[in-house]
């Protein structure tokens, strides 16, 4: 192996079955395996046993996840294991995302519409930068890794680089920032603007919240000052900086020019073919579309839907793949990629990577066939997935339910049952979904626990075996489960709710607010940082009940669950196939006390597997235990999420803010809070309503310590 840069901080140690598999899965990274599996149950520590392999193998890696909330879990926590190496979050930067489109059967068009999250597309261009600037990094992202990005090569060639004594006009400068797509302002800056006052030219870069100070001492660059953007405190002095381009995707102006052309050589050529075809509207409404997106890159130099020109300025081939965050990672000396992937929960995400191609290319497809697009829109493209094989090195696939994918195609699969806490597999029962004045499900009885008789504990398992008669009619899936939720949240612990629909989810938080239970529910249509908020709010106690759909299966580190009711666990589907089971079950796994409820009015095969699984695990767990005498101890984990990251510096630049004006709070308070008064209102006459705030809640940390009101903001409330 390698001589490491990474630096693995914690004071863990593995534990349970974690030392046989680091050790099983770097042997194989030694001996040139190129895909291993590791099959840990839910929370055996899978990624800390991904730490120490990261750890000892050495080289920049790649890791996978298949949504974005578990991928900024997994960002967090490797952040906490490499506190001193570069961890990065590369997610799709869009909170709302709908593609174009033609609908034929009702000639429908629709249109691309998109919202583009600022603090997520800083993040993206941190970790490029990252990569091609450092050994020790570690990505963790989304399958939008394998979709189209800017050539790495171009990115670099163009980086801007600021010396102290270097000779840059202040002209040159700012013609150098246009060129690499910095847009300059008079206003307060934003990421990828600048701002050119007298002799100074304040930058602030895509990756990072923080702003450069250029300052000309004569011809020449004095040492660059960084600024705090918004308290504007100095936090320190560079000789060199390095200024990357604001935007990925960068072409020179040879390049432009030569796109401009071959993009109207294109048009000419599909024209014709379209007027041969017969289709006269379809060609008619090409020429319009692409005549006004060529006068528009050749004025302003951009045009809505540029990507889907995306081949004619790299110069790539015709059906060549394109760029991706792949082309960033490093390469050996044999020309071989020098970095390893790691695929979390691959039974998922190796789908997803699978399956990404097809959907762009029939959509793209039916816009080209209808005259809306150029046939090199389908070079703006993801990864087909054999494309992305060829693109990585050695991948090690992370999962509790490996696919068919994974067994066929791994070298060695690495099994981690015992977990380091010495929790065990939850207990699993079944309960009938129906109202019922007869039977009351029966609970595993203790000899049946202690049976080797398979079939005596399927029967003492089903609800339907012979068990206590009611007392009082049973009345369903729904009201039993908050009868056992209520009994749970009294003990301090949290529930989780699986259904089948959203639209189901929503309607049973809204029933279990209406009884006065802190419910919230959460599904693929709530926004990428909402839904973290939402989770850590869950750990906090802020909500005792989460319900979803299966955004509450895979990798979701929950260890304050301790019940978690499957509704409808007999639809047999995706959602209840034997893998989802088996990972839902999972989420209840990070409590001592864990327990799951299937409510089922049939056994199916999926629940009987999974059943069958989870009961081999506890098996083998419980006798480890006792053969070591561990007794399971609930997992006690620090709340934060990757919000922290994502969020602004206001409340901080608010206290450095304050901490400036000390001097003068000591000496004439009631003069300082007048001037902050000016000077919000002077803000607000501007319309800059941002810094308006900011001082108004600076106001309020003042009137704390003086006891004078503040006015309020003119035109707005203060909340």
């Amino acid at each position: 192996m390698p001589k490491t840069p990474f630096t693995l901080a914690t004071a863990l140690s593995p534990a349970g079955d974690q030392p046989k598999a680091i050790a099983a899965l770097t042997e194989g990274l030694a001996k040139g395996y190129d895909r291993q599996t590791l099959l840990g149950v839910t929370g055996s520590g899978k990624t800390f046993t991904a730490a120490n392999v990261i750890a000892a193998y050495g080289k920049p890696t790649l890791v996978i996840a298949h949504n974005k909330t578990l991928a900024a879990q997994l960002a967090q926590e490797y952040r906490e294991f490499f506190p001193d190496n570069a961890v990065h979050y590369f997610v799709s930067y869009y909170d709302y995302y709908q593609p174009e489109a033609y609908i034929p059967s009702s000639d429908t068009y629709i249109e691309k519409e998109a919202m583009i999250n600022e603090e997520i597309e800083r993040l993206r261009h941190a970790s490029t930068q990252a990569l091609l600037t450092r050994k020790d990094v570690i990505i963790v992202a989304s399958v939008s890794c394998i979709y189209g990005l800017g050539s790495p090569e171009e990115y670099e060639k163009v980086n801007l680089k600021l010396k102290a004594g270097m000779g840059l006009s202040r002209a040159e400068l700012i013609r150098k920032l246009i060129d690499i797509h910095f847009v300059r302002t008079t206003a307060d800056l934003k990421s990828g603007e600048f701002r050119a006052l007298g002799n100074t030219v304040e930058i602030m870069p895509v990756s990072d919240k923080t702003i450069y100070r250029v300052e000309y001492d004569g011809p020449v660059l004095r040492p660059i000052v960084e600024l705090d953007p918004v308290s504007r405190a100095v936090r320190g002095t560079h000789d060199a900086v390095f200024v990357f381009p604001a935007k990925h995707f960068i072409s020179s102006d040879e390049q432009s020019e030569r796109a401009y052309k071959t993009i109207q050589a294109e048009l000419a050529d599909r024209l014709k073919a379209l007027e041969k075809a017969g289709k006269p509207l379809e060609a008619e409404r090409l020429k319009r579309r692409v005549k006004y997106d060529l006068s528009m890159i050749k004025e302003i130099g951009y045009a809505n839907g540029i990507e889907n020109y995306s081949r004619h300025f790299s110069g790539k081939m015709p059906g060549e793949p394109p760029d991706t965050l792949l082309s960033y990672f490093p390469r050996d000396k044999d020309g071989k990629p020098g970095f390893l992937t790691i695929i979390d929960e691959s039974h998922v995400t190796i789908p997803q990577l699978n399956g990404m191609y097809a959907g762009d290319a029939s959509r793209k497809e039916t816009l080209i066939e209808h005259g809306f697009r150029l046939p090199s829109a389908k070079d703006n493209r993801p990864l087909k997935f054999p494309e992305f094989l060829e693109r990585v090195g050695p991948m090690i696939y992370t999962s509790a339910t490996p696919g068919p994918y994974e067994k066929e195609t791994a070298r060695q699969t690495v099994e981690q049952v015992i977990r380091p806490t010495g929790l065990v597999d939850p207990e699993v029962e079944i309960r009938p979904i129906r109202e019922s004045g007869a039977l009351l499900p029966k609970r595993l009885s203790e000899d049946a626990k202690a049976s080797e008789n398979e079939d005596a504990r399927q029967q003492a398992r089903h609800p339907f075996a012979e068990g206590e008669r009611a007392r009082t009619p049973y009345k369903g899936q729904i009201f039993d489960f908050i009868e056992e939720a209520e009994k749970t949240i009294k003990k301090g612990d949290r529930v989780l709710a699986t259904t089948l629909t959203k639209k189901m989810a929503e309607d049973l938080s809204e029933f279990l607010k209406e009884k006065d239970i802190k419910a919230a529910y959460l599904h693929s249509d709530v926004k990428t940082i909402e839904r973290i908020t939402i989770l850590t709010d869950f750990r906090k106690g802020k909500y005792d009940i989460l319900v979803g759909v299966n955004l509450l299966r895979e990798g979701l580190d929950l260890p304050e669950v301790s019940l978690i009711g499957i509704l409808d666990a007999d639809k047999e589907g995706f959602l209840r196939s034997e893998t989802a089971l088996i990972q839902t079950i999972g989420r209840a796994a990070r409590n001592a006390a864990g327990r799951v409820i299937l409510y089922a009015d049939v056994l199916t095969g999926s629940m009987d597997n999974a059943i069958k699984e989870t009961d081999r695990r506890r098996a083998i767990q419980v006798a480890y235990n006792k053969e070591h005498g561990i007794t399971p101890q609930t997992i006690h984990k620090k709340i934060h999420d990757i919000t922290d990251q994502l969020r602004t510096e206001h409340e901080k630049a608010v206290g450095d803010m304050v901490r400036i004006d000390e001097e003068l709070m000591r000496t004439d308070p009631k003069k300082l809070m007048r001037m902050k008064e000016e000077q919000m209102a002077e803000a607000v006459k501007a319309l800059d309503f941002e810094t308006a705030a900011l001082i108004r809640d600076e106001l309020f940390k003042l009137q704390e310590k003086v006891g004078v009101k503040v006015r309020r903001m003119p035109g707005r409330k203060n909340r």
